[in-house]
């Protein structure tokens, strides 16, 4: 992944949040050749020093949902550039979707694009398998000889597994192998043609909407499978309330149950899917147009509810990166989805400043909270002394309008273009590597010792960072 040696950097004055370890103060961080120290001696004579006040230092998140579209869907998105973009959103660990061409469905094919990821991937990435042979959902895949290849979870990301046995099966299989099944909980014939949420804002634009009924009805099996099976099944980007009190209903049963939310439907409504110019004539904004949709106003509330009570586990992006042409044309001819790994973590620090949530619960979602869905399948989030670094450093103070040109993604489909969000990521380190560096870390408080902190790859950034300061 990087060619060169890591970075001896110390930290000064940075408030560290590791959420497993449960620490929250502000004090220096360490590293040394790449990895943290509690005690650093003597230190090599170029390490560098970064006046960190006013800044965060927290593990570098987890996203437990994500499309890497290679192989097979090169023009949307390529390993390289997502996993560079997911860098640059402050995450360490990806966990990327079966839907590729040819999916995820065999071990052979999960070792070759292991094979794709070892000389591509700028972070780690952890495959998710497919439930159903070519995601069709009429045979039941390999579950043991797709365990041993090193899958962390099965699903058929996209569409619903209709089946009840198979999904049974499923649940079943995966719980001896100690592995979630992730369900896209959406009955797809419900939802056939629709657009955007079924409601008021559909009604106006005269489009077809999509049910909350049918997130719920899905809902509603999976939990029943989970608990005939005792398999554990994670409901993804969870989006209406009464899904979200189905999920809080069954974990205080003791169901298996854990479930994610995405930060466009905290903080987005389908109000934003609509467009109205000046005449008063509303129209879809196509760039919204994602699946499930954006929600109303009090199911986006009873989302963050659900994080910030801890009903909800983990916060994923579903980055879904398109070209310009898959998003163009009729509402119903463009493609759902969101490119959000550049914007998740602002996303939801907006919903912070604003009193919704608390910064230690949104980092918990970002960081433990996805760790403990997958188990052991992944390394632990942790600031902890002796480990190579594997940690984000961001301003959550600083606002940024959103520019979708300046993403590292080949995806730059987002309905936020021009909105002004609260929290920039300046550093990602992965494995005591920094695998990304914002050209805005150089403007920070610099009390003479901000320095360049070694940063190995910033190709695609277009950043020189060896000036002193």
């Amino acid at each position: 992944m990087i060619s060169r040696p890591p970075a001896s950097v110390v930290f000064h004055d940075a408030r560290v949040i590791d959420p497993l370890a449960g620490r929250d103060a502000v004090s220096d961080v360490v590293l040394r050749d790449g990895v943290i120290v509690q005690h650093p001696g003597e230190m090599p004579t170029d390490c560098s020093h970064v006046d960190c006040r006013g800044l965060v230092i927290t593990p570098a998140f987890i996203d437990l949902h994500c499309h890497l579209r290679e192989p097979g869907f090169e023009e949307k998105e390529t390993i390289a550039s997502g996993t560079s973009s997911a860098a640059a959103g402050g995450f360490g660990v990806v966990c990327c979707m079966p839907n590729t061409r040819p999916s995820l469905d065999t071990a052979a094919n999960v070792r070759i694009f292991g094979d794709m990821l070892l000389r591509q991937a700028k972070i780690r990435v952890y495959p998710i398998a497919a439930v159903t042979l070519a995601r069709k959902g009429q045979s039941l895949v390999d579950i043991r000889s797709l365990t041993a290849s090193g899958v962390v979870a099965f699903s058929d990301d996209g569409d619903y597994v209709l089946d009840n046995v198979i999904m049974r099966d499923a649940l079943s299989q995966a719980a001896s192998a100690g592995l979630p099944v992730i369900d896209h909980a959406q009955d797809g014939r419900l939802v056939a043609g629709g657009v955007l949420n079924e409601g008021a804002v559909a009604r106006r634009l005269k489009l077809r909407g999509m049910p909350a009924e049918a997130e719920e009805l899905a809902v509603a099996r999976d939990i029943a499978l989970a608990r005939l099976t005792g398999g554990h099944v994670h409901i993804a980007h969870i989006t209406t309330a009464a899904a979200v009190k189905m999920v809080q209903r069954a974990r205080n049963e003791g169901v298996r149950v854990t479930a994610e939310a995405t930060p466009h439907h905290m903080l987005l409504t389908d109000r934003d899917a609509m467009i109205v110019d000046s005449s008063g004539t509303a129209r879809f904004y196509n760039q919204a147009k994602v699946n499930p949709p954006l929600r109303s106003e009090s199911d986006a509330t009873e989302v963050v509810r659900g994080i910030s009570e801890g009903v909800i586990d983990a916060i994923a992006t579903d980055h879904a990166p398109h070209t310009a042409d898959d998003k163009a044309g009729t509402p119903g001819e463009a493609a759902f989805g969101i490119s959000g790994f550049e914007t998740a973590l602002a996303s939801v620090l907006t919903l912070c400043q604003q009193g919704d949530l608390s910064m230690q619960r949104a980092l918990y979602c970002l960081t433990a909270g996805p760790a403990r869905v997958l188990g052991d399948r992944i390394q632990r989030p942790s600031l902890e002394a002796g480990l190579p670094a594997t940690m984000v450093l961001f301003d959550p103070e600083s606002r940024w309008t959103v520019d979708p040109s300046r993403f590292l993604s080949r995806g730059r489909n987002t309905p936020l273009e021009g909105k002004t969000l609260q929290g920039r990521v300046l550093a990602t380190f992965v494995d005591g590597q920094c695998v990304y560096l914002s050209e805005f870390l150089c403007g920070v408080r610099t009390c003479g010792r901000l320095v360049d902190i070694g940063q190995n790859d910033v190709s695609g950034t277009g950043l020189d960072v060896t000036n002193a300061m």
